[in-house]
């Protein structure tokens, strides 16, 4: 009996797409964990590049002089401090702020009319904090200006800083986020999406299957074809809602960004299918399957760079296909380059090997166990 391919591809596509979202944990994990994950943490560590840098400040001078006063009005001209009072306050009513956290630093004066040291007292918590280094180099500045200007030193030389980027404009943690999550959660429509296999071998279905006219390539291809628009559908909700609620920045190469979705998309699908050539219950897939993600997932570059880690962890990362698949997004999304960097073919190369063993380690595990109801 001759069946119609393409009427029997669109059933299964259908059945796929029932079976593959009848669990709850699938629909959480691949859309709505992404989604309300990089909500939390562009809320917590967003805006950090539009906002400017504030700090608390009070001055400290118990006598008056010439000196202390010429220094608190410098002080006054630096737009980053917020000051608790107009006027120099006492030593006691400094400490009381500080332990109260009212404020971030006390900025002892001169106390004679000659010039001498400059305290900055801190609470011990934030003892090394960034805020209160960027106090520390601030003050810092202020003295080196004071000496000059006292000595009547013109300074020869002046420090400017600028950044660049292989974007059209500067980046952001938004953008830096917004593509770690869309790689997390590509990744993770790859290690769940394969939970439907688990039920149909332990329940002898897929030996039933077999029976039929029904072709099982056609069952391969249209799962697959089913987590490629879950994949688009995950891309377009997490940019549309980066850039629109959260003001990341996009900057597309559509070649660069079409190599890296299918190469990582095919090789997370792999490594979900070796997860379930040896699991035995839907239970058990969806905790190694968790584990695995968890593993991946803090060190690979998502939340924050890599090059900020401990160096084993660094060393560590190297080996994860996610770090790899999060740094070929970035070029296809943000960068707006790819194809022509020998880093980004190394980095398909890394996940293909990835995907590949996963394929053929799984297939060996379907073929030599047996997981069905007796």
């Amino acid at each position: 009996m001759k069946v119609n391919t393409g009427r029997q591809f669109g059933q299964l596509f259908i059945a796929n797409f029932k079976t593959m979202f009848r669990e709850k944990q699938v629909w959480f994990w691949q859309i709505f964990f992404p989604i309300i994950l990089m909500s939390i943490f562009m809320m917590i560590f967003g805006g950090s590049g539009n906002s400017e840098f504030h700090v608390k400040v009070a001055a400290v001078g118990e006598t008056q002089n010439r000196t202390a006063a010429m220094m608190h009005e410098m002080l006054r001209q630096i737009p980053v401090f917020e000051w608790q009072s107009e006027s120099p306050v006492s030593v006691e009513q400094a400490d009381e702020w500080i332990k109260n956290k009212e404020i971030e630093g006390a900025i002892v004066l001169p106390t004679g009319d000659t010039p001498g040291s400059i305290r900055l007292i801190v609470h011990k918590e934030a003892e090394g904090n960034a805020t209160t280094q960027a106090l520390r180099g601030i003050l810092e500045q202020v003295v080196s200006q004071a000496n000059l200007a006292a000595a009547g030193v013109q300074p020869a030389f002046a420090f400017e800083f600028h950044s660049v980027s292989a974007g059209s404009e500067e980046l952001s943690y938004e953008d830096f986020l917004m593509t770690g999550m869309l790689g997390l959660a590509l990744g993770q429509g790859g290690l769940f999406g394969m939970v439907d296999m688990v039920e149909l071998r332990r329940k002898g279905l897929l030996k039933r299957l077999r029976m039929t006219p029904m072709r099982m390539g056609l069952m391969g291809l249209s799962g697959m074809l089913i987590r490629f628009v879950l994949g688009i559908f995950q891309m377009v909700c997490l940019v549309l809602i980066g850039v629109f609620v959260f003001g990341a920045n996009v900057h597309i190469d559509f070649a660069t960004l079409l190599v890296a979705f299918l190469i990582g998309s095919l090789a997370f699908n792999a490594m979900g299918y070796l997860i379930s050539s040896f699991s035995k219950t839907v239970e058990a897939y969806m905790g190694i399957a968790n584990l695995t993600n968890f593993l991946m997932m803090f060190i690979s570059g998502i939340f924050f760079p890599v090059n900020s880690m401990p160096e084993w962890l660094q060393s560590v990362s190297k080996f994860l296909p996610l770090k790899y698949f999060v740094d070929v997004l970035r070029d296809g999304l943000v960068y707006a380059s790819g194809l022509a960097k020998p880093a980004f073919w190394f980095g398909i190369g890394v996940i293909a090997l990835w995907g590949a063993c996963a394929y053929v380690l799984g297939a060996l595990l379907y073929r030599r166990t047996k997981i069905e109801v007796r």
